[in-house]
């Protein structure tokens, strides 16, 4: 999600914490390997932003800042596909400790908004709700791929785990509106075009409508969203409070 989104944004799977360091973590390779990922993301997430910024002073207005990042954005947001299988599929159980399901449905669902709505239905680009969700990813995922390079190099800033720990306060629900608004957005087209819908009769005997499975998509937030925020704010409560008292018995 994006959020949750988006986002909004998604579960703590930071690679530092107390939880983290009791388990085996990833080799000397994989850590190497990780920090250079996390590194390239982070970079291209401030691609994004810089690109934003400048659109933005180039054209004095907001609206429709979506075309000036356009490419970057497909190919940053889709790349959290390898850290989905990097974190769940291969190094979860020495180094994160987030519900596998959570983090999974905030990457796909990221995705999701990228290609199967922005990406597909044309339309909806140049709603002011993808800009909401856009930025909302793009600060969050700067500060998110910081701290998980920091954390790896074993040298974490602590103005960047305070902000891990509370920008995601505005962030969270800033993203997952602007991530609904366009779902939203994009139904009356979706419903018109017939777009992605496999009608019956066919040699399958199977059919699907798409514009029903955006509104289930819809309302999946409505149980998953308040999960991850409230798993976020216990883990702000935890970190940070630890993060005082060690600083007190220093």
């Amino acid at each position: 999600m994006a959020a949750a989104g988006s986002g909004g944004s998604r579960a703590d799977n930071g690679y530092g914490g107390q939880q983290a360091r009791r388990r085996k973590g990833p080799g000397a390779l994989a850590t190497g390997y990780l920090v250079i990922y996390n590194v390239v993301m982070t970079a291209g997430w401030l691609v994004i932003a810089v690109g934003l910024v400048r659109a933005y002073l180039a054209k004095g207005s907001y609206h429709s800042l979506y075309y000036s990042i356009e490419k970057p954005l497909k190919f940053f947001q889709t790349g959290a596909l390898l850290e989905k299988y990097l974190l769940i599929a291969k190094y979860l159980p020495g180094i994160v400790p987030s519900s596998v399901v959570l983090t999974a449905f905030q990457v796909m669902s990221r995705v999701f908004l990228t290609w199967a709505v922005t990406h597909s239905v044309k339309e909806v680009q140049t709603e002011d709700s993808v800009l909401l969700f856009v930025v909302a990813w793009t600060i969050t995922e700067i500060i998110r791929y910081s701290f998980y390079t920091f954390s790896l190099l074993n040298h974490l800033p602590y103005l960047i785990k305070w902000a891990r720990y509370t920008l995601f306060i505005v962030l969270y629900p800033m993203g997952v509106s602007g991530e609904l608004l366009t779902i939203y957005a994009a139904l009356p087209y979706v419903r018109q075009s017939g777009l992605y819908s496999i009608s019956l009769p066919n040699k399958y005997n199977f059919s699907f409508d798409y514009y029903t499975f955006l509104i289930l998509v819809m309302i999946s937030y409505i149980p998953i969203f308040p999960q991850l925020y409230f798993h976020m704010l216990h883990q702000r409560r935890k970190v940070l409070s630890h993060t005082e008292e060690h600083k007190k018995s220093e």
